[in-house]
């Protein structure tokens, strides 16, 4: 069964990170854009990687310009914006593209019929929740408030391996 421990992704400073590191965490994933009417949610998703990370949670940030041109920066330009106006700490990656033949394994596995969400990303701030085990559990479209996915993280951070 394919996990999120079966990729590999570039961070913002083109190291890879193998996402094996992430499992027995609840992770969230997105696909985030600094010009986007969504853009707000980033200080939600910080919210939640504060209060949560310290019983095994994090958020994943993976810009991606596809949806309007809502990403036009470079890395570093996108990590000084989140970490200056929203104070993200979570790790955020190499800009790329999350649907088409350009998206990455991992946007094809998220977004494949294999995990029961066979259907393109539609904008910016679509969410992915990741269990303990790398299996994807729920997907969220953008409008989705970051609270509003703390009932679904609760009941994986108390679930049992």
């Amino acid at each position: 069964m394919t996990t999120l421990a079966n990729f590999t992704a570039n961070l913002g400073d083109g190291r890879q990170q193998p996402l094996a590191d992430y499992l027995g965490q609840v992770v969230l994933i997105v696909n985030t854009a600094s010009e986007c009417g969504y853009t707000r949610q980033y200080a939600g998703l910080q919210e939640l990687q504060e209060a949560l990370v310290t019983r095994g949670f994090t958020v994943l940030g993976f810009p991606c310009n596809q949806f309007g041109g809502q990403e036009p920066g470079e890395a570093a330009e996108i990590e000084a914006f989140c970490s200056t106006r929203f104070g993200v700490a979570f790790p955020l990656f190499a800009k790329g593209d999350v649907n088409g033949a350009a998206a990455s394994p991992l946007w094809q596995w998220l977004t494949g019929a294999a995990n029961g969400h066979p259907h393109p990303v539609k904008w910016n701030f679509t969410k992915f929740l990741i269990d303990r085990r790398g299996r994807l559990v729920k997907r969220y479209e953008p409008a989705a408030e970051p609270h509003e996915l703390l009932p679904d993280i609760e009941v994986l951070l108390n679930a049992a391996g």
